[in-house]
């Protein structure tokens, strides 16, 4: 299972934004707790489902912690992005990375609800199982993805 679910886990854990080493950390984590469950003879149904959902509780623990530490530390609660995108040559090159950070823009745009569903689906989940890691309805997720992928066909015309 690590071998199979590290890389989607991790790619969704990087998609949300968690930096690199932290994303990392909340992996083994995953599968440390996924060891545990299996050890106590719990429930092997859905593993996938679990491991996400799993993953998924980590990510919020690990925003909330990321939003007292930055109200500690910055009052104004802003928080800054560094983005870098290297300069392409070509004009094809430069196209693909202009589509791409339009892209990337409309999707950070989006609710956190429609990142994080869209984010799970791109990982390749069911709709279900994104229901039940997020804890929304199904058609909530339906709307959801809905909506996240009409925004993206607009921002492409």
């Amino acid at each position: 299972m690590y071998d199979e679910l590290r890389v989607p886990v991790l790619r969704y854990l990087l998609s949300n934004r968690v930096p690199s080493p932290d994303a990392e950390e909340i992996v083994q984590e995953v599968f440390l707790l996924l060891f545990q469950h299996l050890r106590r003879g719990k429930s092997t149904a859905n593993l996938p489902g679990w491991i996400f959902r799993t993953a998924h509780h980590y990510l919020l623990r690990y925003r909330e912690k990321q939003r007292r530490h930055a109200e500690r530390f910055d009052p104004s609660g802003s928080v800054v992005e560094q983005a870098a995108c290297p300069a392409a040559r070509a004009d094809v090159l430069r196209e693909i990375a202009q589509r791409q950070q339009t892209i990337r823009a409309v999707v950070r745009a989006l609710p956190e609800l429609d990142q994080r569903c869209l984010s799970l689906r791109a990982e390749g989940l069911r709709y279900r199982d994104i229901a039940a890691i997020l804890g929304v309805s199904l058609g909530t997720v339906a709307n959801s993805l809905q909506r996240s992928l009409t925004r993206i066909a607009r921002s492409e015309d």
